[in-house]
């Protein structure tokens, strides 16, 4: 379902996002949970490497297929990320696009990245967050104690994700918020953030 729903999210938006999030990143890079591999065409010349991370059979092999098309060397691997296959420090830049909601525990995961990267690397977020308006927020909570976890693969609504990057010892350099997708349906993953980190 999610490889259906990711192919019609690029056309009505997502794209652009991916290119914002990657238009300045760098060096040797890891993306944890790349799932079909949407953001590949979007990495500029200046990544000389980029490891993809991805836990479930049939999208990492739609990742591997994306390879081809890609301007970058991506090697595509099994893992999760809270067991992160990868030395300390061995990354530049760490890419996390719409995956901190799934992951077990946000904290194990971020700390994870911080691991992997390099001090002064750099984390490389686009993630959809907790509401800010008080009924929005307590729906978001319902949902995600009920039906959502289900229909959307461990998919959390309701995690303050930029607060958590930062207790996991990341400095936010630039954050934005905005609403996605633009539509008049109020989603409950509307409110996203993306913006970068930096391992302090």
């Amino acid at each position: 379902m999610y490889a259906r729903t990711a192919a019609a999210m690029e056309r009505h938006g997502a794209a652009k996002h991916r290119q914002r999030l990657l238009a300045d990143i760098s060096g040797r890079v890891l993306e944890v949970g790349a799932g079909s591999g949407a953001n590949f065409p979007h990495y500029p010349p200046a990544v000389t490497e980029l490891v993809a991370v991805e836990p479930e059979p049939r999208l990492r092999a739609l990742a591997e297929a994306a390879t081809s098309g890609a301007a970058v060397p991506i090697t595509v691997v099994d893992g999760v990320a809270d067991r992160l296959p990868s030395p300390d420090g061995a990354f530049d830049a760490a890419v996390s696009s719409l995956v901190l909601c799934s992951v077990p525990d946000q904290a194990t995961a971020l700390g994870e990245l911080r691991r992997v990267l390099r001090p002064g690397g750099r984390l490389f977020f686009w993630e959809h967050v907790r509401a800010s308006g008080r009924a929005a927020a307590q729906a978001q909570r319902a949902l995600d104690a009920t039906v959502w976890p289900i229909l959307g693969g461990g998919c959390h609504t309701a995690r303050d994700t930029a607060a958590t990057i930062e207790q996991a010892g990341f400095t936010i350099e630039r954050i934005e918020h905005f609403a996605f997708p633009d539509a008049r349906i109020p989603l409950p993953t509307k409110p996203q953030i993306l913006g970068t980190a930096t391992h302090t």
